[in-house]
């Protein structure tokens, strides 16, 4: 028996409180469905619902197993919709919000293939690195970083974020290369103020020890770019998102410092409105994204 045709029906004869109900949306007959439901039963060795002449009850387990299942059919629902959307044209106006330096250097060349394989698709991009309320702004989606708060917007997981430690050649040359987290402190830091601002970089070593390190912000700045020249020019050591540096790496105008130790990585997700009734242009652009958003996908980014 299938186990994901097993759960629908079981939650189509709770939502109906009937097994002829549940059997006459599946086109088939009362026993048929009973038996399904039974032979669920038989398997987990536990009772889900109680019967008798008035209809169904859920057990306590059987509300355990109802509340697991709605999500389990739900979510392979949409899993069929995305599917069947690439096959389809995303249309009309599409709102985009996302932070400036992720917006500029990931979401717009993305965005911008995305539009290609769309033509009756609008585009608007809005950035901004605080907090947006989507619905008082009227997007259709937002691109975050880091852990998500806990609230009624509907979310999906894109991807991570890592981040790295780099500085120029010259720089290491003049000051020498840290060998381990707590040789930061000795060196000029150049702090991404709106995630590192505290001045307290947090390392994990090779051992999966976590290392707290104050160091000394000889820049400050809230934007990355800025910060990434100040480590071209050999005026520090940085610490930033991969796909900031990326190029730099490439080009060998800055080198990774500490590569046996990790950042902690930010989780990307794309937030929406409400987790019901998305529509299909956001659903087909989650999963775009979810695509192009992969392993080491900051070498493989188009050019916006």
């Amino acid at each position: 028996m299938d186990r994901l045709q097993a759960m629908h029906v079981f939650v189509r004869v709770v939502e109906g409180g009937s097994f002829s109900r549940a059997a006459r949306e599946f086109g088939t007959t009362q026993p048929t469905v009973t038996k399904m439901v039974a032979a669920t039963e038989a398997r987990l060795k536990v009772r889900l619902l109680n019967r008798n002449t008035r209809g169904v009850s859920l057990t306590e387990s059987g509300a355990l197993y109802y509340e697991k299942c709605k999500i389990i059919v739900r979510e392979a629902a949409e899993a069929d919709n995305i599917a069947q959307l690439g096959q389809t044209q995303a249309q009309g106006l599409l709102r985009v919000s996302t932070s400036v330096a992720f917006g500029r250097r990931v979401v717009v060349p993305l965005a911008l293939d995305f539009m290609k394989l769309h033509p009756l698709l609008q585009l608007d991009l809005s950035f901004e690195d605080r907090y947006t309320d989507l619905v008082a702004q009227g997007m259709d989606v937002a691109i975050r970083m880091g852990k998500l708060a806990d609230s009624s917007l509907g979310a999906r997981f894109l991807g991570v974020n890592p981040w790295v430690i780099v500085a120029s050649p010259k720089y290491l040359r003049k000051h020498g290369t840290p060998r381990q987290a707590v040789d930061l402190s000795d060196h000029a830091a150049l702090v991404y103020s709106s995630v590192l601002g505290d001045d307290m970089w947090r390392l994990a070593t090779p051992g999966g020890q976590v290392v707290t390190v104050p160091v000394i912000g000889r820049l400050r700045s809230n934007n990355l770019s800025a910060v990434l020249a100040a480590a071209r020019n050999g005026l520090g050591i940085a610490a930033m998102p991969r796909y900031v540096a990326s190029d730099s790496l490439t080009s060998g105008h800055v080198v990774e410092v500490l590569r046996n130790h990790s950042l902690p990585e930010q989780v990307i997700h794309a937030v929406f409105p409400s987790p019901k009734l998305v529509s299909g242009k956001v659903l087909a652009f989650i999963a775009y994204l979810q695509g192009c958003l992969g392993v080491r996908w900051w070498e493989t980014l188009p050019k916006a």
